[in-house]
Order: structure tokens, then C-alpha cells, then sequence
């Protein structure tokens, strides 16, 4: 990466503000943290050049050699100047020491990421086409079908053109762009069935928003873009959260289908853009792990992982949340799909307390699912985060029976991979128990991870058995 490490977290995680469990216990500078500040605290100190010339961003010398190895972010502590008289949002040429140009890239003097990368061809120009042709490109290898010709509509929502693809996508549910790793920093889109959801998180995409909801308008035809533009890194990013239909209508009842499972998805309110589409193999998997098991499924939002484990033949699933609202879709879910209510509890709680409340009550478990909300969307939050995931996993252990499996989740982008394991080794010394790997695991294939760009990879998780005898 080019400079200082970032406090901004605009790379596609999964939403902090739902976890009631976790961050809403804890202030940050006197507020909670869900408090809206009128100035982004990471703003950084104005970098004005000569404003009589052509606007472009001038680095300090050898701050380019992240740009060479085509990382898409450009901190402030890189610039040695912004030439020009830029807007928030517009483009600029990215130039080394020398005024070599290494890229064109947007702008926001607001953000301690001052410029995200579009192109790294100085004959490339970022318009109407630019972003066409990115967004065909994204639909196209999550829809691999030989090209037609424009005006086809190859990918549209509601035609014979669409038909999932991608590594086993179904038709019902996929992310259609993952932002830098698609090659369009700060837009994410997501589809449930013919609704659009569209996330914006910097001020390039948002200057670009109209425009990239007009293409996906054309080239996917769905009944709905629906925009819910209201994840943390708006703020980050200087911009107001925004909500709200961008075409079309919202459909009364949006539903994905998920491996034969149907799953109501509350867009206008719900978690992320609704659902978490990054979960859809591993709760394939989890399918597979839960035949004659006694589950818990702690932090299981509208019940994903509870059906696939109910439909798995587990013996018994208890699922935990602090939301009503979630638990009362995860019930009505549960009836779609004619599964054995019987075999499934559902429980309004704080997890953390939960947790405790059963191992003070004796309870055990052969099948524990821990997959919380984010608690680090950035590194600065990681210290107080490694507690949080050590406390609930080593309650997760001591509530597993011997031979059991701990399926353990962090979607936090503070948290590396390698930080993640040796915060679980440490939650199963102290809980007295040896523990094997027998999954790594991330998320699902339409959300891929520019090489380039390793903060894409943000959702990690780990299946561990422990011991027969515990430890």
C-alpha cells in the first residue's frame, strides 16, 4: 500500500451497525459508535498545490511503488500536492515525483484514502463507456454465456439471458460487483431475485451513481435498484448516508433462493444490503456437518445457517440474536420451507450474556456456529476487537462436547487471517481443550479478491474439532 495505513474501511465487509452485541457497548471519543460526526474524524490536512494547473495528485518520492504493483488506494501520507481545483468524486491523473503519470484515479480530500484507482492507462477515458463496459465485464464471469449482441440484454433479470453461473450462483441471489476487486472502487451490487441493491461507499462511485444505475438499469433489467447507501464507510468517506428506490419499484416480497432454500431478504432495513450472499457455501457446508447434531447458532440473523443445518437432519438447532425483527423473518423462513419447527429454538439475547447464561447452565452443544457482525471494521479497532472474538469463542468451546465442531467467523477487515487463527489457538488453551483444522474458509465465489488488492479478503473462517476427551 502507498503510505500510512487507513482508518477508512471501504472495501465491501459486512456491516458493524447490527451488532448490538458488541461494538454498541463501547464509546469512541465520548459518543457511541453509532453516532453520526458532522466531520470525518480521519479527515486529513489539506494538500493544496498550484490551483492555475491542470488538476492532478503529485506523490512524495518513492510513495509510488505501491501504485506499481497496482494496489488501487492512494493514502494521503503519500501526496506531496493536488494541483488543480478538484471536486469530491472527480478524476485525476495519479503522477509520481518526477510527473510521470501512474494512474487515473478519483479524489476525496475528506478521506485519509485521497484517491481510489479507475484505470491505469493514461489513453483511458472514465466516462459512460469506462463504467459500461466495467459493469459488463463484472456480470459477464458471474454469467459465463458466449456474448450477444448489445441490445440482447444478455444479463437481464428477468429474461432467458440470465441464468446464475459463476461457480454454481443460483438464479435467485449473487453479488453482481465487488467493488475494487471488479475494478470499481467504493460500488457494490448485489441481486435477490429481480431486485437490485446498490451500496455506494466513496465519493468516486457516488459521483458516478446515476450513471452506473442507468447502465444496470439497461444492461440487467430488473424490477427494482434499490440504493442502501448507509454502511459505515459513508461517513468515513465525508458522505450522508442515503436509502431510497433509484429505478423502478421495490417488489412488496423480495426472496433469494439459496441451494433449493428460500429466504426472505428485508432490503430496505436488513443487514448489509439484506442477506449475506459471502456465506452461501459455507452454509452449504454447514448442511453437510449438522446430521444428528444438537446446534447452536449464535449471532444467526435471519436463520441462514439454522435452515441449512435443520434441513441437514441436525437433531436440535438453537439459534441466537439480538434482533427481533431478524429472529421473526428467521421463524417465518423457517415455515417456507416446511422444515421441523419442532427441532428449531429461537432466542432474543445478547449473545455475550447467552453464551454464559448456558455453560452456568450446564447446557453442551455437538455443533457450535459463531459468526458475528463486525467487530474491527479497521485495524485501529483490531486490539479491542481480538478480545471480543476471544471471549466468544472460548465460550463457544466450553460449551462444545468432546469430538464437537466450532465453525468460527470474522467478516472484520481489521483482522487479518492470521491474527483470526491465533486468537481462536488462544480461546482453546485457555479453555482447555486441543483443537484441529478442518476448514478454511471465505467467502463465496462471486466475491473475488484482486491480488493485487489483499483487503478484499475480508471474511475468514476456520471448522475445528476439538479432542474426544476435550483436551
Amino acid at each position: 500500500m502507498t503510505g500510512q495505513k487507513t482508518k477508512s474501511h471501504s472495501t465491501p465487509h459486512r456491516p458493524s451497525q447490527g451488532n448490538r452485541d458488541f461494538r454498541n457497548r463501547t464509546k469512541r471519543d465520548g459518543k457511541h459508535s453509532g453516532e453520526r460526526q458532522t466531520t470525518p474524524y480521519n479527515a486529513p490536512k489539506p494538500l493544496t498545490g498550484n490551483a492555475a494547473v491542470q488538476p492532478a495528485i503529485i506523490l512524495k518520492v518513492g510513495r509510488e511503488k505501491s501504485l506499481l504493483r497496482r494496489h488501487p488506494w492512494v493514502f494521503s501520507g503519500a501526496i506531496e500536492r493536488v494541483d488543480g481545483a478538484p471536486a469530491s468524486g472527480g478524476t485525476l491523473a495519479v503522477r509520481d515525483a518526477s510527473e510521470n503519470f501512474l494512474a487515473w484515479a478519483s479524489y476525496n480530500a475528506s478521506s485519509q484514502i485521497t484517491a481510489r484507482v479507475w484505470s491505469w492507462h493514461e489513453e483511458e477515458a472514465i466516462g459512460v463507456e469506462f463504467f459500461r463496459s466495467r459493469i459488463s465485464n463484472a456480470l459477464a464471469v458471474r454469467n459465463p454465456q458466449p456474448r450477444r449482441e448489445r441490445g440482447d440484454k444478455p444479463f437481464s433479470l428477468r429474461g432467458k439471458g440470465w441464468e446464475g453461473g459463476g461457480g454454481g450462483i443460483e438464479k435467485g441471489g449473487a453479488r453482481l460487483i465487488h467493488a475494487e476487486s471488479d475494478g470499481l472502487p467504493g460500488l457494490v451490487v448485489d441481486r435477490y431475485g429481480d431486485a437490485l441493491v446498490m451500496q455506494i461507499g466513496s465519493a468516486g462511485a457516488e459521483r458516478w451513481r446515476d450513471t452506473c444505475a442507468d447502465i444496470l438499469q439497461d444492461l440487467c433489467n430488473p424490477a427494482c435498484i434499490y440504493e442502501r447507501s448507509d454502511s459505515d464507510s459513508r461517513e468515513l468517506e465525508g458522505l450522508e448516508p442515503r436509502n431510497g428506490v433509484l429505478r423502478g419499484a421495490l417488489p412488496e416480497n423480495v426472496e433469494v433462493v439459496e441451494h433449493g432454500l428460500r429466504f426472505k431478504v428485508d432490503v430496505v432495513a436488513g443487514q448489509k444490503t439484506g442477506f449475506y450472499l459471502d456465506q452461501r457455501d459455507n452454509r452449504a457446508l454447514t448442511e453437510t456437518l449438522a446430521r444428528d447434531k444438537d446446534v447452536l447458532n449464535c449471532f444467526c440473523y435471519t436463520g441462514g445457517f439454522s435452515l441449512y443445518a435443520l434441513r441437514g437432519g441436525a437433531k436440535s438447532v438453537l439459534s441466537i440474536d439480538a434482533s427481533g425483527d431478524a429472529l421473526r423473518i428467521a421463524a417465518e423462513n423457517l415455515a417456507t420451507n416446511n422444515l421441523d419447527a419442532a427441532r428449531a429454538e429461537w432466542l432474543k439475547a445478547d449473545v455475550f450474556q447467552a453464551l454464559r447464561k448456558l455453560r452456568d447452565q450446564g447446557r453442551s452443544f455437538d455443533f457450535i456456529i459463531l459468526d458475528p457482525p463486525k467487530f474491527a471494521p479497521t485495524a485501529a479497532f483490531a486490539e479491542k476487537a481480538a478480545r471480543g472474538y476471544k471471549d466468544i469463542n472460548l465460550l463457544g468451546f466450553k460449551l462444545l462436547r468432546p469430538g464437537g465442531l466450532l465453525a468460527t467467523y470474522s467478516c472484520s477487515g481489521g483482522i487479518s487471517e492470521d491474527m483470526f487463527q491465533k486468537i481462536i489457538a488462544g480461546a482453546a488453551l485457555d479453555a482447555g481443550v486441543d483443537a484441529q483444522i478442518v476448514h478454511h474458509l471465505h467467502a463465496s465465489a462471486d466475491h473475488p479478491v484482486l491480488l493485487s488488492f489483499p483487503e478484499g479478503a475480508y471474511l475468514k473462517g476456520l471448522v475445528l474439532r476439538v479432542g474426544p476427551q476435550g483436551g
